[in-house]
């Protein structure tokens, strides 16, 4: 489990498919002097158990099934990666609940500057949009993001300088893909719902 509080930026030094799993190399100095084999990290939202810590680099292996929901795949050396360790029992949980287990990967649609902030608008599917709210959560790209709007196949954002500063998304532009979790709240609900009241006409 995760806040969506970005710990660290990495730089992928790695990238070897060996078969249905694809190693990853993470250069991450900042975070891999006290990570240990078995920890959980996500990378860029999703959750990833390092399987080796040698010099500052984390190894992941990522299997398919990772690889095709997320934007994993599309990494290269040199890409740079949103990355946070698992949250420990008596942490502040400063963002939202975050599982690391992305729903899609959606679209950037535009960034566009207002005054000091920047409005982020992510194109994705309907069955992902019904899980979102006004001022509720969702994670992009393993970022804890509180929604502006929420349309019927979209999303808007709000990034405020420092989260520009000290992630990935202010690399962002039009037409990248991002790895997208919705609240695990908004989820539960819905499903309940689904089950207990009557077809919608």
């Amino acid at each position: 489990m995760f806040t969506g509080i970005v710990e660290a930026v990495g730089k992928v030094g790695e990238v070897r498919a060996r078969g249905d799993v694809t190693r990853l190399g993470i250069d991450a100095p900042g975070i891999a002097a006290d990570a240990r084999v078995g920890d959980s990290v996500a990378v860029n939202g999703g959750c990833l158990t390092v399987v080796a810590v040698q010099d500052g680099r984390l190894a992941f292996e990522a299997v398919r099934e990772t690889l095709e929901r997320t934007t994993l795949g599309g990494l290269r050396p040199g890409s740079r990666v949103n990355l946070e360790r698992a949250l420990r029992a008596d942490a502040r949980l400063d963002g939202h609940i975050v599982q690391g287990h992305v729903d899609e990967a959606g679209r950037v649609q535009e960034l566009r500057r207002r005054g000091e902030d920047v409005l982020l608008r992510i194109a994705c599917s309907r069955g992902f949009a019904d899980w979102l709210v006004p001022k509720g959560s969702v994670a992009v790209d393993g970022v804890a993001l509180t929604l502006v709007e929420a349309g019927e196949e979209g999303f808007e954002v709000a990034l405020i300088p420092h989260t520009l500063a000290i992630t990935t998304l202010g690399d962002l532009r039009a037409e990248d893909r991002v790895n997208l979790e919705a609240d695990v709240l908004g989820k539960y609900v819905k499903r309940y719902l689904e089950r207990v009241l009557p077809p919608r006409a």
